[in-house]
């Protein structure tokens, strides 16, 4: 696994990183924060203990700080050495394996990317940190044969937001959860002079967040789950000409986007999307999820905030938010502090203080069961819309981020030009099976 690892061409260790987009912020961060806090140990003899944690979400650095420094009131002789970047997180990452000096904590993706770094990673499924997840949480974090090999650092929802004031205001009483509501709704919109989308394409990693709703629909439609299909994509068994909610759907809501969006949205990134959004530029945000709330309201505190899923076809059932965990940390299995640490995260998933960390500190969705929702309007909106609607499937979380990368980039050509939709379908099936796997 570690010739191959190492043997992914440079075009992979471009500027992104393992998590781009999933955090919300991608500014690059070189932050390192020395801190305390520390990990319970089974065998305590108040020894000094040292864990270095390597993360790539800036925007949870003072969160995590928190966390550190209430971890040193319950254990005084451990210290918690945190370094956060995002930008070349992925390059970084990978040299510091190779190099041998592998992290004692170190975060990727999660889905496909927990067999990816499997050999470097600890077996959490017995602990305590791990029966505390939700169900969808804890299958976000299993490898292929069923180990617990990450831990969430939050839950996530992806869906497509709107101004509720904005939709009111040019009638339209209902979210359109279909193709011709939301056609409906466009023309309602551009008929009060309101423009329809906020897009931030010059991000790679916003197309994956908007494709996972239609391969889910297409899944639906071929009557099998979407892990399944991405799976017979992975292995070349099918293509997407073959499913007409890839081909058809996710391609005409994406021209759809480009006409009736800001101008020039392969300039706008994720920070200038939601400014559109937020000051009220826009109706619609597509590709984004839960952590941009707080960004929003800090621009404009009373923003009336919608969330759906997305119109993907003429069946409105099939319009779903989706939640379920996209990040995970992982703990070095030959670190000289593995089980120091593992005490450590066992402290936060099931303690007091942690289950409310979550919501209070970090105000991001619980990953584990018992813990309070944050006091914000999304995971709100999320907890109404799913007592009577499924959440869709994390379907992202079946493919690697080389491949959403890659397809990324090739949807940024489609839309730039200089790919025709035929050539840019071909290049994603490429990319899928060439990308695609961990193994």
């Amino acid at each position: 696994m570690l010739k191959r690892f190492m043997g992914l061409s440079a075009s992979l260790l471009l500027v992104g990183g393992l998590l781009a987009g999933c955090g919300g912020n991608n500014n690059a961060a070189g932050n390192t924060a020395d801190n305390s806090g520390a990990a319970n140990t089974a065998t305590d003899s108040g020894k000094p203990v040292t864990i270095n944690m390597f993360t790539a979400s800036p925007e949870y650095t003072d969160a995590f700080n928190a966390y550190i420094a209430e971890y040193k009131k319950v254990k005084p002789n451990v210290t918690i050495n945190l370094e956060i970047m995002q930008a070349d997180y992925n390059t970084v990452l990978k040299s510091k394996i190779a190099a041998g000096s592998t992290p004692d904590v170190f975060q990727t993706t999660a889905g496909g990317d927990i067999d990816t770094f499997a050999e470097y990673s600890a077996d959490l499924t017995n602990e305590p940190l791990a029966a505390a997840m939700t169900d969808a949480v804890r299958s976000n974090m299993s490898s292929s044969d069923g180990k617990v090999l990450g831990l969430p650092v939050k839950g996530n929802l992806f869906v497509l937001m709107y101004n509720k004031k904005m939709l009111k205001e040019a009638g339209i009483t209902e979210v359109p959860k279909t193709t011709a509501e939301l056609d409906a709704a466009i023309t309602k919109l551009e008929a009060k002079g309101v423009t329809p989308f906020a897009n931030a394409y010059k991000e790679w990693w916003v197309w994956k967040h908007i494709f996972q709703h239609y391969v889910d629909a297409a899944a639906l439609d071929a009557g099998m789950d979407a892990k399944t299909l991405v799976a017979d994509f992975i292995a070349g068994k099918t293509t997407i000409k073959e499913h007409p909610a890839l081909y058809d759907n996710f391609f005409t809501f994406i021209d759809t986007t480009v006409k009736h969006g800001t101008d020039k949205p392969l300039e706008r990134d994720s920070n200038a999307q939601v400014s559109d959004f937020a000051l009220g530029k826009a109706a619609f945000m597509t590709g984004k999820g839960a952590w941009d709330e707080e960004a929003i309201k800090k621009i404009t505190p009373d923003f009336d905030l919608g969330i759906a899923g997305y119109p993907v076809s003429d069946k409105a059932e099939q319009s779903q938010i989706i939640t379920g965990a996209d990040q995970a940390l992982r703990i070095n299995k030959d670190s000289a502090v593995a089980a120091e640490t593992i005490e450590f995260f066992n402290w936060l998933y099931t303690s007091e203080y942690g289950k409310n960390w979550f919501s209070q500190v970090a105000k991001v969705i619980p990953p584990i069961k018992d813990a309070p929702m944050p006091d914000l309007q999304m995971p709100k909106e999320m907890e109404e819309i799913l007592k009577n609607e499924k959440s869709g499937d994390l379907s992202v979380n079946y493919s690697l981020d080389t491949f959403h990368q890659k397809f990324g980039e090739l949807m940024q050509a489609y839309i730039g030009g200089s790919k025709t939709k035929d050539q840019a379908v071909d290049e994603i099936q490429q990319a899928w099976i060439q990308f695609g796997s961990a193994e």
